[in-house]
């Protein structure tokens, strides 16, 4: 394995090898049960009757944070954390169900496949993501990868259950996620009685006679729909109405942030500083006497690594010159060029490491004066002709790049640890020297340099934009002034009276939220809002740069909604009912379809001339999407009379079949697309395995009683 990719990227993780750790653990079923300790904590949640634990739940979360952290050198906070655990929820929840329907099927992954897999070239291989592993071909080296699973066997206690969390469950459930899949499409099938079916679907088409008294022809102003109606309609529907629990909330936000007396005392500040910050000759000195809030970088830097929103402005100015005072970030800042060079941005080098710690363990494994010692002479032995690349083979610690003469290849700025990456980037080809890193001494020789482009050093002093004392207290008071008002009228009142705008916030919180409109860390609203009654006022509420003063406007029960939350969908419906019994009422007793016609001055219409209206049809040409219109055409007795009113989507129809007929007989090419097609819909429809295995499960969520 190559430690040239823990120098990389600021110290990464060797993958290659916690991917190995991981999977030989599994490989020689080595229980690690003892190293979880034994305290518990409470559940968070109850999968189809199997537990999440907190402590577990807690573990992965973890893991996943330090991922996003290694990944983007910062560790989630606030929102960001929330949305981690929110993730982590769905993915342990897909888990149980899953995996429950798995062991049912005797779906396992066992460690004779697992070896299988690392030593193949299947694209599933996670050994086939490390460079170092592979041959020159870039198929996957069969010794090297087993070199590397027979030299990992001795990962334990948290590192052991990270790397299992982050690279063996993911790769355990792919592969019985890939195998479940495989038995659903091979069940897909299409039998003969639905090929049957189908065929006599489209066998004959129907024309008939109609008139429609489309709903429009009676105002919604003169129809009363009461909520004992709603109710009646959702009882028959109870699966459309489902609600889980909620509340919705109203607030009044009283701003933190600063004002802009707050920004215009942070511009005065480095405004004074100005002049002598041009005059200073040690910018470092003089950003830390004036306590800047941006550190010094005493370095050379290309301009994709400068990262101010304002580089290709600053990179211009000359150099000792100061540019500014502009807003970067939370702060107003000056920016003075100290310096420019050429620079590479690309190297190629080799090196000879001599380690002083042991990566795994962190111990000692060569005294710091001993390493620095035989580092001297290896580079004493390399600068009087010695050959580099037989010194790295005997004596580097860098696994991967010791077999080939210590090569490192070719990396760009900022690939390596800082000490590393300045000597590469700033010496000349050609030239060597002794390098202290986090892993010991190296011996690097600059090979090659290639596409120099300007670099800056850049001195940036920065003073926050801070919100004052005053402003901070004056939103405070003015919130606790709101919450003195103790229901939900009084609060209105109190913001009529004084010019505060309520926010009523429509979308129904559910337990486990923590956003709230634009407030993307309301972890501590949504919490307060469930343990609240309603029309109760909250006290000030912190939420970002915001105090929050909150009630709650209605609870919802879970289980069947009610009429007033129910309402926006089924009302239309219900409407639309009662208009259908009044437009069946005037039509009377009718005998032909003219007369059905005559009662609302309509005009008798025909339909399906087009051979559009078959039993396998879902449009009719020039009415719509009308199912009961359909099955109301293949109706014999609609063949001798006009039929009964038919209450459709759009209105109320009568019809007269005018003929029942074939179909032009389709062609063998045509039977074939027919079938392929509906083929094709099943195994579609079986793609959804998932979400029918996630609706019958049973989830209880208990994570809003700790979180």
């Amino acid at each position: 394995m190559q430690i040239i990719q823990s120098i990389k990227d600021r110290g990464g993780v060797i993958m290659a090898i916690l991917i190995a750790i991981a999977l030989i653990s599994f490989i020689l079923m080595d229980s690690n049960s003892g190293s979880k300790g034994s305290i518990t904590k409470p559940s968070v949640g109850i999968v189809n009757g199997s537990s999440i634990e907190g402590a577990e739940f807690d573990k992965r979360v973890k893991v996943e944070e330090n991922k996003q952290t290694q990944q983007s050198g910062q560790a989630p906070t606030g929102a960001a954390l929330l949305r981690v655990r929110e993730s982590m929820w769905s993915q342990v929840v897909a888990e149980k169900v899953f995996y429950a329907e798995a062991e049912k099927l005797g779906i396992t992954l066992t460690p004779k496949e697992l070896s299988a897999i690392l030593l193949s070239n299947d694209q599933a291989n996670p050994f086939k993501q490390e460079r170092g592993l592979l041959a020159p071909d870039g198929t996957l080296d069969i010794t090297k990868a087993k070199d590397a699973v027979n030299n990992i066997k001795k990962a334990k206690g948290e590192q052991r259950e990270n790397i299992d969390a982050i690279i063996l469950e993911p790769l355990k459930l792919s592969t019985a996620v890939a195998k479940y899949t495989g038995l659903i499409s091979a069940s897909a099938y299409y039998p003969t009685w639905m090929q049957d079916k189908d065929v006599a679907e489209t066998k004959n088409f129907a024309t008939i006679s109609y008139t429609q008294i489309a709903y429009a022809e009676i105002s919604d102003s003169t129809i009363t729909v009461k909520d004992d109606e709603v109710n009646a309609y959702v009882a028959k529907r109870k699966d459309l109405f489902k609600q889980e629990a909620g509340r919705t909330i109203s607030y009044i936000t009283f701003s933190q942030l600063p004002t802009a007396t707050d920004s215009a005392l942070a511009i005065k500040q480095v405004v004074d500083l100005r002049a002598a910050f041009i005059a200073d000759t040690s910018a470092k000195s003089f950003l830390a006497r004036n306590t800047s809030a941006v550190d010094y970088v005493d370095e050379f830097l290309p301009l994709s690594r400068v990262t101010s929103t304002q580089k290709d402005t600053i990179t211009k100015q000359a150099v000792g010159s100061v540019f500014g005072p502009y807003v970067e970030g939370d702060n107003y800042a000056l920016s003075k060029i100290i310096g420019t060079k050429q620079l590479p941005d690309s190297v190629k080098a080799r090196h000879i490491l001599i380690a002083t710690t042991d990566r795994e363990s962190g111990k000692e494994i060569m005294a710091d004066s001993v390493a620095k010692k035989l580092a001297d002479s290896l580079y004493n032995a390399v600068n009087a002709g010695g050959n580099f690349a037989m010194l790295a083979i005997q004596y580097s610690a860098d696994q991967g790049s010791k077999i080939k003469g210590g090569d490192l290849g070719t990396f760009g700025f900022g690939q390596m640890v800082p000490e590393f990456n300045e000597f590469c980037f700033t010496g000349a080809a050609g030239a060597k020297k002794v390098v202290k890193t986090q892993f010991g001494y190296h011996v690097i020789e600059i090979q090659n340099q290639s596409n120099f482009k300007p670099a800056y050093k850049i001195a940036i002093l920065a003073k926050p934009i801070l919100t004052s004392n005053e402003t901070f207290n004056m939103a405070t008071q003015a919130a606790t002034k709101a919450a003195i008002n103790k229901d939900a009228k009084s609060l209105g009142e109190y913001a009529a009276k004084n010019g505060l705008k309520i926010v009523e916030y429509p979308t129904v919180l559910k337990e486990n939220d923590f956003t709230v409109g634009n407030m993307q860390d309301a972890r501590s609203l949504v919490r307060w809002a469930f343990e609240a009654k309603k029309n109760e006022v909250s006290s000030p509420i912190a939420v970002g740069n915001d105090q929050v003063v909150a009630t709650v406007n209605k609870i919802f029960a879970e289980g069947v909604q009610d009429a007033a939350t129910a309402r926006p969908m089924a009302e239309a419906a219900v409407r639309n009912q009662k208009k259908a019994d009044i437009i069946i009422k005037k039509l009377g007793n009718y005998t032909t379809l003219e007369t059905a016609a005559a009662a609302y001055g309509k005009q008798v219409q025909m339909a399906g001339a087009d051979s559009s209206i078959t039993l396998a049809g879902k449009i009719i040409n020039g009415i719509g999407s009308e199912p009961k219109l359909i099955g109301a055409a293949f109706n014999k007795e609609n063949l001798t009379k006009p039929s009964t009113p038919i209450i459709g989507n759009s209105g109320v129809f009568v019809i007269k079949v005018t003929a029942v007929q074939p179909t032009i007989e389709q062609t063998p090419e045509q039977k074939i697309a027919q079938a392929t097609g509906r083929m094709n819909a099943i195994k579609g429809q079986a793609g959804n395995w998932f979400e029918a295995l996630r609706k019958q499960a049973t989830v209880k969520d208990n994570r809003s009683k700790f979180y």
